[in-house]
């Protein structure tokens, strides 16, 4: 079949491989969107021995199974089911598993792979394909993060909110915010055209960087240690800085005076429980046309070396590789 493999140093290559063995407990999924994810760019560098992406919909190509044919996006952490936190319904973080598809086993950069029947996630036939892969770190990590933190906060209508990083899980924030009853957003950006959707979405434009404000809600999805630091000191007192975005380097956190003189929550969140799905499609089906100009191109396989490159380069919001099904 084909797949993509990431050489290293930014060298992406369309492959030939063997198609992949299905164990017991596990099924064949073809490939139909996978979504790119900045979170990739680590292995766009380093390389990786297994094919990436994981924001992946697909359908079940299994005769004589239960779930053949089944449209599913793959659930990526791989579970017990058994120990506390799955017992609890926190799938996300289980505490005997460090399995997720698309970083330590293979992914959806490919024409099909093999998934844990366990990590399927049904999508209904009136979600389109171009949306489905939305349901996952767009939708399900975003809001699964404001769903932790709600208790922590008053009425979102009256709270100022600030988003750093209009990526898709900033956006996806966005739309789950205002779906929550917020109406004073503010987003930080430094692309033009990214804030530019932020705005044209309801958002209010705040300067990168700028400290002279204070927010009640800071969500930060961007990732960028300035950011978090900058996220650190314009929460205000008991308000919430809620820390999404992923980097792999050391994060100092500097005592300031804004940063100590104040109670506040820092609060992190990772992907979401399998709970979610559910609600996470009605959130889609309520904004379905909001969440559809976060997915800016679909391409097939064989342009992913140049459409990663793109995407990287900032030039995409949410692009999805065919799968050649």
């Amino acid at each position: 079949m084909r797949a993509i493999r990431f050489a290293g140093a930014r060298q992406v290559e369309l492959i030939d491989r063997p198609w992949p063995e299905v164990p017991a407990g596990e099924v064949l999924l073809r490939v139909r969107r996978t979504a790119l994810c900045g979170s990739d760019g680590k292995l766009w560098h380093k390389g990786a021995a297994h094919t990436p992406g994981h924001e992946i919909f697909g359908t079940v190509d299994q005769p004589g199974h239960d779930l053949h044919g089944q449209r599913s996006v793959v659930y990526i952490p791989v579970h017990c089911g058994v120990c506390a936190q799955c017992l609890a319904g926190q799938t996300h973080t289980c505490e005997r598993e460090s399995t997720l598809v698309g970083w330590n086993r293979d992914g959806g950069y490919g024409q099909a792979l093999s998934v844990p029947e366990q990590c399927l996630l049904p999508v209904p036939d009136d979600i389109p394909d171009d949306l489905a892969p939305l349901l996952l770190d767009t939708i399900g990590t975003a809001t699964h993060a404001l769903r932790l933190v709600r208790p922590l906060l008053r009425d979102l209508a009256s709270m100022r909110v600030l988003v750093t990083g209009a990526g898709p899980v900033g956006l996806g924030g966005l739309i789950a915010l205002q779906d929550m009853g917020a109406t004073d957003v503010h987003v930080a950006d430094p692309r033009p055209h990214r804030g530019a959707l932020a705005e044209s979405m309801g958002a209010r434009l705040h300067p990168v960087g700028d400290r002279s404000r204070r927010f009640d809600l800071v969500l930060e999805s961007s990732g960028n240690l300035a950011a978090r630091d900058q996220g650190l000191e314009v929460v205000a007192a008991q308000g919430v800085m809620l820390w999404v975005g992923e980097n792999d380097e050391p994060w100092t956190v500097h005592e300031s005076k804004p940063v100590r003189r104040k109670d506040f929550f820092l609060v992190r969140s990772f992907y979401f429980p399998k709970g979610d799905h559910a609600a996470n499609i009605a959130l889609l089906r309520r904004h379905r046309e909001r969440y559809a100009r976060l997915v800016d191109h679909v391409f097939d396989m064989a342009e992913m070396p140049q459409e990663f490159a793109r995407f990287m380069a900032g030039e995409r919001i949410k692009p999805l590789m065919r799968g050649g099904e």
